[in-house]
């Protein structure tokens, strides 16, 4: 038999070379995801409960283990630098499959830590937020974040892609690599004054003033298309940044507008709903990264929604 020795195994699982760096920790991802969330180093560390010293120490760290520097101090607040913008995304899924496992393995007990929800205004008033007083009564530990989908600037999918949000309950995505759970439909309406006479019509649509919320934001785009595609679009449109607003200028006599029926509300009696020539609804959902469906805190979430929103159709009903 040969005295010679054998070449050594490689390890199986082999560490990823980091030229003599420092290894990445889950509490630098944690701080640095903290700072971008908030837009300051301040913010940030107020929200954690820790001293700003101590949070720039750690991405610092951060910083020298990657190599790059990932965030830019500047007079408006702290911005993402180029390293940083292609790497907070991955700080977020870490971070996330962490708290992912840490849920997983313990399925049964009362849900803590934080949920963060996506929603349009509308939705989080009239579904949400009861649906949140049910979660909250089965699991008062669980801490709620709401964000504002309008935000993201694409009805909240981005904050869904990102992980910076668990789950939405928007409009049915363009992605296909996200899922999506339809609940309700929810039509469009037109809101005029009480005193208007007469079904709308594509030419009285088109001949009156039109007041909407600004033109970029996503929940106009399927009001738009839908009234250019019937050459009904008015030539007098008004942006307005409040809802309420809007409401008060139909009222006033300033215009008409078209909101959908869960973003209406209770109307004065000056005003009134009228349909629109032809049916335009969106499809209101959940929306979930894959894999995160059945995570406990993503369940009860869905679950107290569904509840709600069973509740909601049955004295609808008048059952």
């Amino acid at each position: 038999m040969s005295n010679e020795k054998l070449p050594k195994a490689a390890p199986r699982f082999a560490e990823l070379p980091t030229e003599g760096r420092s290894a990445i920790t889950l509490a630098q991802l944690r701080l640095f995801v903290a700072v971008s969330d908030e837009g300051s180093f301040s913010a940030a560390a107020a929200g954690l409960g820790m001293s700003q010293s101590s949070l720039s120490e750690g991405v610092r760290a951060l910083e020298a283990a990657l190599g790059h520097s990932v965030l830019l101090r500047t007079r408006s607040g702290v911005t993402l630098t180029p390293a940083g913008q292609q790497v907070i995304g991955y700080a977020r899924d870490a971070l996330m499959a962490v708290q992912d496992l840490q849920l997983a393995a313990n399925p049964s007990r009362t849900l803590s830590g934080q949920l963060t929800v996506t929603t349009y205004r509308s939705i989080g008033q009239q579904l949400l937020a009861p649906a949140l007083g049910r979660l909250h009564t089965a699991h008062p530990d669980l801490h709620i974040r709401v964000l504002d989908a309008v935000r993201d600037g694409a009805g909240g999918v981005k904050f869904i892609s990102s992980g910076e949000a668990d789950v939405g309950l928007i409009e049915a995505p363009s992605d296909p690599g996200l899922l999506f759970e339809a609940l309700l439909r929810d039509p469009y309406l037109a809101v005029l004054p009480a005193k208007q006479a007469g079904p709308l019509t594509w030419e009285s649509l088109k001949s009156q003033p039109l007041l909407l919320p600004p033109l970029s934001s996503p929940a106009n785009q399927p009001v738009l298309a839908f009234l250019r595609r019937h050459q009904a679009l008015s030539r007098n449109i008004t942006e307005v940044d409040e809802d309420d607003v809007i409401l008060s200028m139909v009222e006033y006599g300033l215009g008409i507008t078209i909101f959908p029926r869960l973003a209406i509300g209770t109307l004065s009696r000056s005003l009134m709903t009228a349909a629109l020539p032809e049916p335009l609804e969106r499809v209101i959902g959940l929306v979930i990264r894959p894999g995160r469906a059945a995570l406990p805190h993503v369940r009860a979430l869905s679950e107290a929604v569904r509840a709600q929103l069973a509740e909601r159709k049955t004295e609808e009903s008048g059952v």
